[in-house]
């Protein structure tokens, strides 16, 4: 007698199946698909997971959308994300291109603001074997000083810093930062001179005409030492009043108490609103203001 059940009973299909290389089965990884350029381009995982030479065609990524993504990046301080960012778009990029410098500029000045100056050193120096004499080389050069201080190499910091208004005679930074080197040499009166095409290039700001007044002071130039130290400290009190302004107009609006937020780009080769790294920072109690090369901010920044 035959069990129901068997009647029942589905026949599954017989045969040798599939070939192995059927592509709905393989294990490896899948080809990309996406187009890049339409991913969200401030989501991590998507840069790491996609943007990679495994998947991409280099032809196949934006170099300068991607270098917009860091700058993105660092402008929410999240700088890790940023050296990331920048050193992928410095390996999509044509090989030793412009393109190319600016991204190791660029990551050179993440890892700055990560105080990570081994690595930065490292980046403006790759970026300068590229092109020693492009339109990014100064950047480089004065960043390149800037991160040698930082790490002790003071010397080779003047060096550069030389060189860097050597390839821009009108980067007012360069010219802020040689003044404050060649005042740590003792040469205060040539420091002086550079504080002056610092501040006639548009570098106004209370930090370099305190450097400035130091380098007077040193030179037994007493009387103007005293008038430059003063001016600086009106600036201040006039960034100080503004800022306090912008706090309560915030509040008033938004309800917002903070006075926060990312400048607006500047020039290429500039940092554009955002505090710089010499001087001490607005609002501060400090009797001395803290001494420091500037730091410059990423490219187009």
């Amino acid at each position: 007698m035959t069990d129901e059940r068997d009647a029942d009973r589905h026949e599954f299909s017989a045969g040798q199946g599939v070939d192995a290389d059927y592509e709905e089965f393989t294990l490896d990884p899948e080809e990309l698909d996406a187009d890049p350029t339409t991913v969200d381009p401030v989501d991590s995982r998507v840069l790491t997971d996609v943007l990679d030479r495994r998947n991409v065609e280099s032809d196949a990524v934006d170099v300068e959308r991607l270098i917009d993504v860091g700058l993105s990046y660092m402008g929410i301080n999240r700088f890790e994300e940023a050296t990331e960012t920048f050193e992928r778009a410095a390996r999509f990029a044509e090989e030793d291109s412009l393109e190319a410098q600016e991204a190791w500029v660029n990551k050179g000045a993440a890892h700055a603001e990560l105080e990570e100056y081994d690595e930065a050193i490292g980046a403006y120096q790759e970026a300068l074997r590229i092109d020693d004499d492009s339109e990014h080389a100064a950047s480089a050069e004065t960043n390149l000083a800037y991160a040698l201080w930082e790490f002790g190499r003071h010397e080779q910091a003047l060096e550069h810093a030389e060189r860097a208004v050597e390839i821009d005679p009108r980067f007012a930074q360069a010219w802020y930062n040689r003044g404050f080197l060649l005042v740590e040499r003792g040469l205060h009166e040539d420091a002086v001179n550079c504080f002056d095409n610092a501040i006639r290039l548009g570098y106004r700001d209370a930090g370099v005409l305190e450097e400035k007044a130091r380098a007077l002071e040193e030179a037994g130039e007493h009387e103007q030492a005293e008038e430059v130290a003063d001016r600086a400290e009106e600036i201040r009190r006039e960034a100080e009043e503004r800022m306090v302004e912008e706090q309560a107009g915030q509040g008033g609006m938004g309800g917002r108490g903070d006075a926060g937020g990312v400048g607006g780009r500047g020039g290429r080769g500039g940092r554009g609103g955002q505090p710089g790294r010499g001087g001490r920072p607005e609002g501060s109690d400090s009797g001395e203001p803290e001494r420091e090369l500037q730091g410059e901010g990423p490219e187009g920044f």
